[in-house]
């Protein structure tokens, strides 16, 4: 288990794993008035939360399936990353990509949060890389599809 600090100043309950293997957990829309999102139209919504990550982690802010299915609501930005220096705010930057308008209320599940480790990188400058089977080719190169 991660051990990951966090101060909640909303009004909901600590996020929770809603089932035994999930991977993520559910961000709350921490609003005092509901939120109208005409199509295309994008917002901030701020969660209330505040976290303290151990180094080499990060928390990915992903969609939730659900919202962008049934009203076309998604994280515009996806995934978000919360890097491990960060202490402000958890915040979400949804986009409603759906034909009609949506509605975000207080306390509406709005995206989830994933944690993950890293590395960084370090770089070492060459003047050629390995060569492989598939080259320079990108941007299904490797497939018909």
């Amino acid at each position: 288990m991660l051990a990951v600090k966090i101060i909640n100043t909303s009004a909901f309950p600590l996020p929770a794993y809603e089932s035994d293997l999930a991977a993520g957990i559910d961000l709350r829309a921490a609003i005092s008035e509901p939120i109208t999102l005409q199509p295309l139209q994008r917002t901030l919504v701020k969660t209330g939360l505040f976290l303290e990550l151990p180094a080499g982690t990060e928390a990915q802010v992903r969609p939730r399936s659900g919202l962008a299915l049934k009203q076309g609501i998604t994280v515009l930005n996806a995934p978000g990353t919360i890097d491990a220096d960060y202490r402000g705010e958890v915040g979400v930057i949804l986009i409603n990509l759906g034909a009609e308008t949506a509605v975000i209320s207080p306390g509406d599940r709005i995206a989830q949060l994933v944690f993950a480790r890293y590395e960084q990188a370090v770089f070492e400058e060459v003047n050629e890389l390995t060569a492989t089977a598939r080259g320079a080719g990108g941007f299904g190169s490797t497939g018909k599809n």
